[in-house]
């Protein structure tokens, strides 16, 4: 083949040679496009395993052991901790025991005080009563007879009576009943009040005792052909005295009248 011949072949060929290549490139420039170029330095989607460090037994045990030599250290940390909290708390406690035990002393003193500052008071308010029953009252012999104005059961009226130092009333024998009759009547005077006396028969029906537990001896009762006293029976237990002639009247307990009290005066001698 001569020279200008291959020319002409290779001159055909151009043609060709260029959709290869022009095919070439449409085939590069349609790459996928997931496809995204890494940069320098990024960290791969899967990092290769590690591989396994080679282990023995001996190893292993030595491991558990210390475990459990830590954790045992551990734990007699803190039961010492637990101890010396304890032995505080008991020093506490003890301390707080003795504190209440010399509180408990002092209260009781305090209240041996106040018990007896309450029985001072009480005597003195008794005193107080007797001395007021003889000044403003009425004397007769050793005894003194004050009329209180207020009304009070017969329950009542014993009770305030022992409170001033005195009892209710209790005339023994003819002398004691007028002069105190007379007493009364001219405190009440033009009126007729019932006063409550120191009698009753509270414990057995008909058998009539002061109110010292002392047996009534002389009785002054109302003696009328419409109204004889006592008439009550087992319903009116305490006796009380009319204010306009010194008559005694059983009447019920419960009902509130005025009454005398009486004082005994040799306690000043």
């Amino acid at each position: 083949m001569s020279v200008f011949q291959q020319r002409d072949i290779s001159t055909l060929c151009l043609p060709c040679h260029s959709r290869h290549h022009r095919g070439r490139d449409r085939t590069i420039g349609k790459a996928p496009v997931t496809e995204v170029k890494r940069a320098r330095g990024d960290v791969p989607d899967i990092l290769p395993e590690p591989e396994p460090e080679p282990t023995s037994q001996v190893s292993d045990f030595e491991n558990s052991y210390n475990y459990v030599l830590s954790r045992l250290a551990g734990i007699d940390q803190a039961i010492h901790k637990l101890n010396v909290g304890h032995y505080t708390l008991d020093v506490k406690v003890s301390q707080l025991i003795d504190r209440i035990s010399r509180l408990d002393a002092k209260v009781g003193d305090l209240e041996d005080s106040i018990q007896e500052v309450y029985q001072h008071s009480k005597d003195n308010r008794k005193e107080i009563g007797r001395l007021e029953g003889c000044q403003k009252g009425h004397k007769m012999g050793y005894k003194c007879y004050l009329v209180y104005n207020s009304l009070a059961d017969y329950a009542g009226a014993s009770r305030k009576c022992l409170e001033r130092g005195g009892r209710l009333a209790m005339p023994r024998d003819r002398k004691e009943q007028e002069a105190l009759a007379d007493y009364v009547k001219a405190f009440f005077s033009p009126g007729n009040w019932p006063v409550w006396l120191g009698i009753n028969d509270l414990r057995s029906e008909g058998w009539y005792l002061f109110d010292d537990g002392t047996r009534v001896t002389y009785f002054q009762w109302r003696k009328h052909f419409l109204s004889s006293q006592p008439d009550g029976g087992k319903r009116e237990n305490c006796v009380a005295m009319s204010s306009d002639d010194g008559d005694w009247w059983d009447h019920y307990c419960d009902r509130t009248m005025n009454y005398v009290c009486e004082f005994d005066d040799r306690v000043a001698l």
